[in-house]
């Protein structure tokens, strides 16, 4: 079949061959946004070239109706051939059959590529965000990138699907049916394209300006987005404070915003398909005043006269179309433009030296600053951690620990001294190779709306049921899981909000446990938890922790006092160091930090 291909069934985009093929051209050159089209289409060229095959097909159906009208009315009229009354009829079914069949193919083909196209690049957006830093995420609203992957690429389907389909079909009966009026009446053709080159010109001017709003329009209901998805997310704090009102008026706002907007690119589109009515209209009443004065004067005959008209009435459909063309592919444009803010972020670095980790860290005049800050989270840290030592930061809250932890994993880098482990400086290191030896439980406990199984396998997605079921029952979750109504396949919910605070992180202890790692990092990991519920999650860490190199940013007394180091920090700086004895001689910050938060919490243990 001309217009039936398929595609192999691997159809999806490389992930980072989308990214290449924005970060090859990157202008504001008209001509290198469709390249990045041609680009992202070339994947389907075959399905392609059929949709341009029909809609050639298309084309030339369009301009065999207006040529046929002369000969039509000529034989019926003129000749009185009655014969050819008789078949008329099958000649008009064939032909309204031809183009009917031949615009459905090219829409269908031209939907499917627009459609795979999306589906390609939003895979293709996702991976690259997934290896994006974190510094991306602390200056991106994620809001605004759910925008640009659902609202913005939406856009683009419809740019192929009907800006391209109508460049192809529109353009190319426009060119037919010139080619059937210049051969009916050459010179009355030169006349109703006159008005042409003022069409061109509305154009480009309203594409202008449909550029700049298109543009806003985009961050305008990037903002919607926002505020919906900052509500979800933050619905039970809303509530707390009686801000449904406010929220609603921020929400209102945003449309509010958003719908004027849109309402002046409807204006735009409009003035300019008037504009286009009305240049055309110039064109016709030439048209008509000229063709009937060479008519009546007898130098054509009324079939050559009604064929002409016919032709060039047709082209102004087309044209039309053509008209918002511009407009439209202004609108895809902005979406490459907004899609680029993503792909052109460069992303964590990918190679560096794979390596069986032991645990050995040394932070040696380690500084870091953070792109929008002016002092220095962390300043000159020189600190050595033996394998299966388990050192306690503590210190105020900006103190500088998990920023220290951070650096550690590789989500950020110094800007001055080095951070090496088992001799081998973090940079060096992949970042595989590393993370697949970190261990991270955080206060800020993160779980998916899956099962308690699959989120317990994020910690090792070919671990085995049974060896799942042991890192449950070591972070003493597998009773509470059973007690599920599916067990471990029981889904708990966006963020776990299904299960109460200490069952989420028992879950995540779970996830850590089923890891293995070789460094453990636990961040604040029972502030925010009852006392009861606390208890079992400490039970759960004590056995996490057990002979591995242990950071723990403490929180509770008896994992600061069982710690072989005490670090303590300071506006970014270890100010002590040593064992809780030892710091309690030494007097300082960490008495001052113990009287105000571990003396109430000792007297209650003992």
């Amino acid at each position: 079949m001309v217009c039936g291909l398929n595609l192999p069934k691997n159809d999806i985009f490389i992930s980072m061959e989308i990214v290449e093929i924005f970060k090859k051209r990157y202008s504001k050159n008209w001509k290198e946004d469709i390249f990045v089209l041609w680009q992202l289409s070339l994947p389907y060229i075959w399905r392609l070239v059929a949709a341009v095959l029909c809609s050639a097909m298309l084309s030339g159906v369009n301009g065999a109706v207006a040529w046929l009208i002369k000969p039509v009315l000529d034989s019926l009229f003129i000749k009185k051939a009655s014969g050819f009354l008789f078949l008329l009829p099958f000649g008009v079914v064939t032909l309204f059959f031809l183009r009917g069949t031949f615009a459905f193919l090219t829409d269908y083909l031209m939907s499917s590529i627009g459609a795979k196209i999306v589906r390609s690049l939003r895979q293709g957006i996702y991976s690259k965000l997934l290896v994006l830093p974190l510094s991306f995420y602390n200056e991106t609203s994620s809001g605004s990138v759910m925008s640009k992957v659902f609202n913005d690429i939406e856009t683009l389907k419809s740019t192929v699907a009907d800006t391209v389909k109508d460049f192809f079909v529109s353009g190319g009966t426009v060119i037919v049916l010139t080619i059937v009026a210049i051969t009916r009446k050459w010179d009355l053709t030169l006349m109703s394209i006159i008005v042409i080159p003022l069409i061109i010109f509305s154009i480009a001017k309203f594409g202008t300006m449909m550029k700049r709003t298109s543009m806003k329009t985009r961050k305008l209901i990037s903002k919607v987005t926002i505020i919906l998805h900052e509500s979800l997310r933050g619905m039970k704090i809303i509530k707390a404070f009686t801000m449904e009102k406010e929220m609603t008026d921020r929400h209102e706002n945003a449309l509010t915003d958003h719908y004027r907007n849109t309402m002046r690119e409807v204006r735009i589109n409009a003035f300019s398909s008037l504009m286009t009515e009305v240049f055309g209209g110039i064109g016709v009443a030439i048209i008509l005043f000229y063709g009937g004065h060479l008519v009546i004067s007898g130098e054509i005959s009324s079939g050559e006269f009604l064929s002409f008209i016919t032709a060039i009435l047709m082209i102004y459909t087309p044209l039309k179309r053509l008209s918002r063309l511009h407009n439209d592919f202004q609108q895809a444009r902005n979406v490459i433009q907004r899609v680029r803010e993503i792909v052109l972020v460069e992303p964590e670095r990918k190679g560096g030296i794979e390596k069986e980790i032991r645990g050995h860290i040394i932070f040696e005049n380690v500084s870091f600053l953070y792109p929008s800050a002016r002092d220095y989270a962390v300043n000159n840290i020189n600190l050595e951690i033996m394998p299966g030592e388990l050192i306690a930061l503590v210190g105020h809250s900006g103190a500088g620990k998990s920023t220290l932890v951070d650096l550690l994993a590789g989500f950020w880098y110094p800007n001055e001294g080095h951070i090496t482990i088992d001799d081998i400086n973090t940079r060096d290191l992949s970042l595989k190779s590393l993370r697949r030896h970190l261990g991270i439980v955080t206060q800020d406990m993160v779980l998916f709306n899956d099962a308690s199984r699959a989120n317990i396998l994020f910690g090792r997605p070919d671990a085995t049921d049974e060896e799942v079921i042991e890192a449950a029952k070591a972070a003493y979750a597998h009773e509470f899981i059973m007690e599920l109504p599916e067990g471990y396949e029981t889904k708990i919910g966006e963020h776990g909000v299904k299960l109460s605070g200490g069952q989420k992180q028992r879950i995540t202890i779970a996830r850590a446990i089923l890891r293995n790692p070789t460094i453990l990092i636990l961040d604040e990991a029972t502030a925010s938890l009852d006392t009861e519920s606390e208890q079992k999650v400490q039970k759960a860490l004590e056995r996490l922790m057990t002979g591995r190199t242990t950071i723990v940013i403490a929180h509770r007394l008896s994992t600061v006092k069982k710690a072989t180091r005490i670090i303590v920090m300071n506006k970014g700086k270890i100010v002590q160091q040593g064992a809780h004895d030892e710091l309690l001689l030494q007097g300082g910050l960490y008495q001052e930090l113990y009287n105000m938060q571990f003396a109430s919490l000792e007297n209650k243990e003992k």
